[in-house]
């Protein structure tokens, strides 16, 4: 007898955080969760991460700041936020109060910053874990310490002994070989990789011979980079023994579905929380029946469960059989 939608088990761990279901909201796309509340019913959601915080206020990029483009968005907001301070007295009383879990995402200019922006926020209660950005390209130092292996494992250690956070650490794709760099965050005691922040693009006017972005370069989100989200996922998954959070392009259950199967644990909704706010809790509304169709109970027993050998048109088992083989 199949399962009912209504006890189908939605619930996942990253590390150290349990949250009800895999469906989270990307920084940056969310603004302070205060702004959607009349839109979007927040318990329903596994999860809210919203703006990156740094230390001081940063007042961002030049504009042009965003620029549509095929399939995609190009942004360069450049961390625009009023700092770690104005953050803790506007902002964290609210979201500490939310109906699901709170993942604070910071950025810091150097090592140091980042230890001591996990530090202070150490003091205050209603923060369930921290995402670390190490990923943002719409700024100077934004990748450092996602593209060099050592610099991201002594920056994951020294916070993880600094505070008691669950920690995810959320990765670039514009490096040569993403796997390694997740397994220095894993061996440092992370809990959680995500991935992908958003890849390095551009957009020109030829006939003004200039970038239509203010800061000339910008990251690049939404379905266009939906294929190389899955593939790093699929790789990361592959090389690490913790949980992976998928990001990049993810608009509907199907989209999440191939991110859940490649090897993500949970996702998270970026650019389309832009054209449908609601979008993250249609999609956990969608989900105990899409776990239905292919005989699971549990996210569990769909998290990684691709298989790569043969095409899709030698496959002869279905999907409820190719669950019970993986």
């Amino acid at each position: 007898m199949n399962a009912r939608p209504n006890s189908v088990d939605l619930s996942v761990q990253l590390g150290r955080l349990q949250l009800p279901n895999p469906i989270l909201v990307a920084s940056g796309t969310f603004g302070y969760a205060r702004e959607m509340e009349h839109i979007v019913d927040l318990s329903r959601l596994g999860g809210v991460i919203p703006k990156t915080i740094t230390r001081e206020p940063r007042q961002g990029n030049s504009p042009w700041r965003t620029v549509e483009t095929t399939g995609g968005l190009l942004n360069s907001i450049g961390l625009d936020n009023d700092g770690l301070d104005a953050f803790v007295e506007h902002h964290l009383p609210y979201l500490a109060d939310m109906p699901c879990p709170l993942i604070v995402s910071v950025a810091g200019r150097t090592h140091d910053e980042f230890v001591s922006m996990v530090t202070i926020l150490e003091k205050f209660s209603g923060i369930d874990a921290i995402e670390l950005n190490v990923s943002c390209p719409n700024v100077s130092h934004g990748i450092d310490f996602a593209s060099d292996a050592e610099m991201c494992g002594r920056l994951i250690s020294d916070i993880r002994h600094a505070c008691s956070f669950p920690i995810l650490a959320k990765l670039t794709p514009n490096v040569t070989n993403i796997s390694k760099i997740a397994e220095a965050a894993a061996a440092a005691g992370a809990d959680a990789i995500c991935v992908i922040n958003t890849l390095l693009g551009m957009v020109v006017n030829w006939r003004m011979r200039r970038p239509m972005l203010g800061n000339g370069m910008g990251g690049l989100s939404g379905p266009a980079i939906k294929p190389v989200a899955l593939r790093c996922v699929y790789q990361v998954a592959k090389a690490v023994d913790i949980p992976v959070v998928g990001i990049g392009g993810i608009a509907s259950i199907d989209d999440a579905m191939e991110f859940f199967v490649a090897g993500a644990t949970a996702v998270q909704i970026g650019t389309a929380n832009y054209y449908d706010p609601t979008v993250s809790v249609k999609i956990v509304e969608a989900l105990p029946d899409a776990l239905q169709e292919v005989g699971a109970k549990k996210m569990q027993e769909v998290v990684g469960s691709l298989r790569l050998e043969g095409s899709l048109g030698d496959a002869r088992d279905s999907s409820a059989t190719m669950l019970a083989d993986g």
